[in-house]
């Protein structure tokens, strides 16, 4: 399985409008064709974002896919006008992933994106694959995914939280108590965070 990560610059001030047209977009049969993993905007980190996940069989089935839902209802949005930059990515799932959740776990979702060094991802699913289970017991834990194209060597990691003290409070008690992050795994390289929260229409609220 692959995640197709898509990030969307918007203009300033244009968020309701591109949140319009893609309720109607969605609505006129796309999601007939393949799942829609879950649909942000941005709260904090770069501003007038959006970021919306899609999980296909492989990139034969992204391509095809996408062939046939060319013209379906509404779709693709007609939101060019608003757009100022598009990126896609191409992430394979960790092993642990949880690949049927849905529902309300935010309204706060924080994508962290670390890069490593070459060859080490390996060690990093094997970190996180003894530590997960204790660390998805004090808050959602929505998905990890490492590159395939796009930026190479990056792990990326979504979790989920109610309130922003909530986050915070959790994220303490994992470093006091040793938890997290994951005991024996390689530093990254970088760090980034972008905190999200849910379009309505998004199947992760």
């Amino acid at each position: 399985m692959i995640y197709e990560f898509r990030t969307y610059d918007l203009k300033p001030r244009t968020l309701p409008q591109y949140e319009t047209i893609l309720k109607d977009a969605l609505s006129g049969g796309r999601l007939d064709y393949s799942r829609l993993f879950g649909y942000w905007y941005t709260e904090f980190g770069p501003l007038n974002q959006a970021l919306h996940v899609w999980p296909y069989n492989d990139l034969n089935e992204r391509a095809e896919i996408r062939q046939k839902v060319n013209g379906v209802g509404n779709w693709p949005p007609a939101t060019a006008s608003i757009l100022a930059a598009q990126a896609a990515d191409i992430y394979y799932p960790a092993p642990f992933n949880d690949e049927s959740i849905v529902g309300d776990h935010g309204p706060y979702y924080e994508l962290r994106i670390y890069d490593y060094s070459t060859g080490e991802i390996p060690a990093v699913i094997d970190a996180w694959s003894k530590a997960i289970d204790e660390r998805r017991k004090h808050s959602s834990f929505i998905g990890a995914w490492y590159s395939e194209f796009g930026g190479l060597n990056e792990w990326a990691h979504m979790w989920a939280y109610k309130s922003l003290e909530e986050r915070d409070n959790v994220r303490a008690e994992m470093i006091a108590k040793k938890i997290w992050p994951a005991p024996g795994g390689p530093a990254p390289k970088r760090q980034e965070s972008r905190l999200f929260k849910p379009f309505p229409f998004s199947p992760l609220k």
